[in-house]
């Protein structure tokens, strides 16, 4: 009977296959070979040329996830202090964006943030471009316009982790903890903060990957001054400078950072938070 349900398996199988594991394969191909498909590894050394990219990109993601980490841990732990009726709201009001399409949410803050938007006509109208002596603020097509379309993009894929993790804390530590004499202050820094660290490395790289690679973002909100390794990988494909391989190995070694990060997750989220407390 055991082996006669395994069948069903069979059609994921062959949609993995299809899906992840040949377009991977392909990719490795390409990254290791030439236009004439002889081996070579001059695709990876042409990366040096990129190295402006490659920092930029890791800078901007690692800013945007530290501060959906500092946003994101605040809300997480005040919903899960909160009835569960409270939770319900603040969980639909947090999703409510995600429900959206993405480009559209981000060519909302295109009008908010460009030159003449809904910004800049509110700070013309209470007088602080005419105190600056500025027609306007420069805004848009700047590394925070990129940070900002990050953070409001990739928040809740902190928030949703961390808070998943602290409302399902044994509450007989919390008052055994407060038993034996320990503070809030103190709870919270030896209890809660070890217990709830599975959540923030899942948080951490639920943010971190999408934002080294996104390309919508960078190229809409960035103005196209702001290029990161997404955008890198599109101009290869379908941009001026057509060059597969090269946009092959520049995505092995994304596909890299995210196995990395896989591993990371993988190492200390589990386990993690209760090793803390010894």
């Amino acid at each position: 009977m055991r082996n006669k349900l395994s069948w069903f398996a069979v059609p994921y199988v062959a949609w993995m296959a299809l899906m992840v594991v040949i377009p991977i394969l392909i990719m490795v191909v390409y990254a290791f070979t030439t236009a004439q498909f002889q081996g070579t590894l001059e695709n990876f050394s042409e990366m040096g040329a990129y190295t402006s990219v490659f920092l930029r990109s890791f800078r901007l993601a690692l800013v945007a996830t530290l501060i959906c980490l500092l946003i994101g841990y605040p809300v997480s732990y005040w919903m899960a202090r909160e009835g569960a009726g409270f939770q319900r709201v603040a969980m639909a009001l947090i999703m409510l964006p995600m429900w959206m399409n993405f480009l559209l949410r981000t060519y909302s803050w295109m009008s908010i943030l460009e030159n003449n938007g809904l910004l800049n006509q509110f700070f013309r109208a209470i007088g602080l471009l005419e105190l600056l002596g500025v027609d306007y603020l420069p805004m848009i097509g700047t590394p925070g316009a990129v940070v900002l379309g990050m953070v409001y993009n990739y928040l809740p894929f902190m928030i949703l982790p961390v808070y998943s993790v602290i409302v399902k804390l044994d509450h007989s530590l919390l008052e055994a903890a407060r038993d034996l004499g320990a503070d809030s202050a103190l709870v919270f820094r030896k209890v809660i903060l070890p217990l709830s660290l599975p959540g923030v490395l899942s948080g951490v790289t639920m943010v971190f990957v999408p934002s080294v690679s996104t390309f919508a973002i960078s190229r809409l909100l960035g103005g196209g001054t702001q290029m990161m390794l997404g955008d890198l990988i599109e101009l290869q494909f379908l941009g001026g400078s057509y060059d597969p391989h090269l946009g092959a190995a520049i995505s092995m070694v994304m596909m890299a950072i995210v196995v990395a990060c896989m591993v990371v997750m993988n190492r200390f989220g589990e386990g993690e938070g209760e090793a803390a407390l010894l």
